[in-house]
């Protein structure tokens, strides 16, 4: 069953190229990015499975969350972000 994710990072390492982790992220179904460090995702996977695939491309030095995103949220967005949490979110 597909869920939706966040995930939440912060990058230290100032001279790694994270274009493998961002790579990894789009590989998922559904995916969406505004915010700096966070991306929303739609996944069929479990957390594990997501940090055992996004794992090979941080650095110890860095940060990761993987946090299952229900149907009760609020902020301030642009329009077309709710729209992918409307669609992609369940109830």
């Amino acid at each position: 069953m597909r869920k939706a994710y966040a995930i939440n990072y912060d990058l230290s390492a100032p001279n790694r190229d994270y274009a493998g982790l961002y790579e990894a992220i789009k590989s998922y179904p559904g995916w969406w990015h505004y915010l700096e460090s966070t991306w929303l995702i739609a996944a069929d996977s479990t957390p594990s499975q997501i940090w055992e695939k996004l794992k090979p491309h941080i650095d110890d030095n860095d940060s990761l969350l993987i946090i299952e995103v229900r149907n009760n949220v609020s902020g301030w967005l642009p329009k077309k972000a709710w729209e992918w949490i409307r669609k992609n979110v369940p109830d």
